[in-house]
């Protein structure tokens, strides 16, 4: 089993790598492989809503100037799918926007190719705008007929500057519990 991460953050050590580890190191206490791929740095390009991947149906963006074809392919090959953004202006980093965009539409375009894969979101929050971030990105798990484990509480973490979350003990918490969840989770559909 395999579960694939992406770090919507600008800074790929910053507060939502904290969190984003967490729940990767309960996975891999499970026996769970997990990667972590972090977009800061990285362009990626909009949806185009081309609709050429319905055309082609060969599990793939017509935009090939970036590197998201891999980071499709990635989520393909994983059991489970963790998408981690912090919250600008009330909602996810524009990394995560074109990631979600294009990579539904493929996966959209090509039967619905992230079926039944387990998806769970992970949000980094100053103050506000946690829960309509949290609720984007599981409104892509969610048209992509994907499973969501819960935790015992929404999947936050509270900080302003990086490593501040390393003191939301609750949110921490979340994580660990999230991560124990999505392994459980995993297993039985495994």
């Amino acid at each position: 089993m395999k579960v694939v991460a992406f770090n919507g953050s600008p800074r790929k050590d910053g507060n939502t790598a904290v969190l984003i580890d967490l729940v990767l190191d309960e996975l891999k206490a499970e026996g769970i492989e997990t990667e972590l791929i972090n977009l800061a740095g990285k362009n990626l390009l909009d949806c185009q809503a081309c609709r050429k991947c319905f055309e082609n149906r060969d599990k793939r963006c017509s935009i090939t100037k970036d590197e998201m074809n891999g980071y499709i392919e990635s989520m393909l090959i994983a059991d489970g799918i963790i998408i981690g953004s912090p919250v600008y202006f009330s909602n996810y980093t524009s990394n995560i926007k074109s990631l979600i965009d294009r990579a539904g539409y493929v996966a959209r375009a090509n039967d619905e190719m992230f079926r039944r894969k387990v998806g769970a979101a992970v949000v980094a929050v100053r103050r506000a705008g946690a829960l309509p971030t949290f609720d984007s990105i599981n409104h892509f798990f969610l048209i992509s007929q994907m499973i969501i484990p819960g935790s015992s509480y929404w999947n936050m973490g509270y900080g302003h500057d990086k490593g501040d979350v390393k003191e939301d003990a609750e949110g921490l918490g979340i994580m660990r519990t999230l991560g124990r969840n999505m392994a459980w989770l995993l297993k039985k559909l495994g």
